[in-house]
């Protein structure tokens, strides 16, 4: 019997770095040019937070927008494609639709993703994972040295739809729907500790910026809190 000590993560998962990636080229070959439309959606959450014009129908849209991505992302990635090589993509997928109905829910009917002044920090921040989202994400993959058939863009992968949200959350200002950050930044742990057990060197690229969120969030809600307890 091999001793359990002589084990590394990589060899807990089901899969090697080769495979992963080679099911994000298969998934976008499937699928082209259904990205463009992706990164159409994402311009279009940009452009509605950039503008902070429309009040809550802004927010609205965001919201279903970003509904739309979520409820793709389960069928088309975590369900389609992802369960033939971990056996835990059916959860994913899952927990993708919760997310997306959570989206719906308190964004486009409750209106609670209307674009609202946030902190400096926070709005560089939102503004800063939106961009990274959209722009960065799809050119790490050759930057990396691989294909550019096996990047990840928006509203298609499970990562830049997830930071990208968590960007939006963050320009909600100082009334953050909290319900919504959990799904997300449990993903990006999930997604950085399986590219850590693969040893790619991209791994720490979604994990730590959706913990920041997570602070910024936090950091925000209390100066409100604590702003509207002092004019009092």
């Amino acid at each position: 019997m091999s001793e359990w000590w002589t084990y590394g993560p990589r060899d807990l998962l089901m899969f090697s770095q080769q495979t992963y990636y080679r099911l994000f080229e298969l998934y976008n070959l499937e699928w082209w040019p259904l990205q463009i439309l992706a990164l159409v959606l994402g311009a279009a959450v940009l452009v509605l937070v950039l503008g902070r014009r429309g009040g809550d129908r802004a927010g609205r849209a965001i919201a279903a927008i970003l509904a739309v991505c979520w409820l793709w992302v389960a069928w088309g990635f975590h369900w389609q494609r992802y369960a033939s090589i971990n056996l835990a993509a059916g959860y994913f997928a899952l927990a993708f639709v919760v997310q997306a109905l959570l989206l719906l829910w308190l964004g486009a009917v409750r209106g609670r993703l209307t674009p609202l002044p946030a902190t400096r920090l926070q709005q560089r921040a939102g503004l800063g994972l939106i961009l990274a989202a959209l722009l960065a994400f799809p050119l790490m993959s050759p930057l990396l040295g691989r294909s550019w058939t096996q990047a990840e863009v928006f509203g298609m992968a499970p990562d830049p739809t997830a930071l990208a949200t968590l960007g939006v959350l963050l320009l909600a200002g100082g009334r953050p729907a909290w319900a919504l950050f959990p799904i997300p930044v449990a993903w990006c742990l999930i997604s950085g500790a399986t590219l850590w057990a693969m040893e790619s060197p991209d791994f720490a690229v979604v994990p730590l910026p959706a913990l920041l969120a997570v602070v910024l969030a936090v950091g925000g809600a209390l100066m409100n809190a604590w702003s509207k307890r002092s004019s009092r």
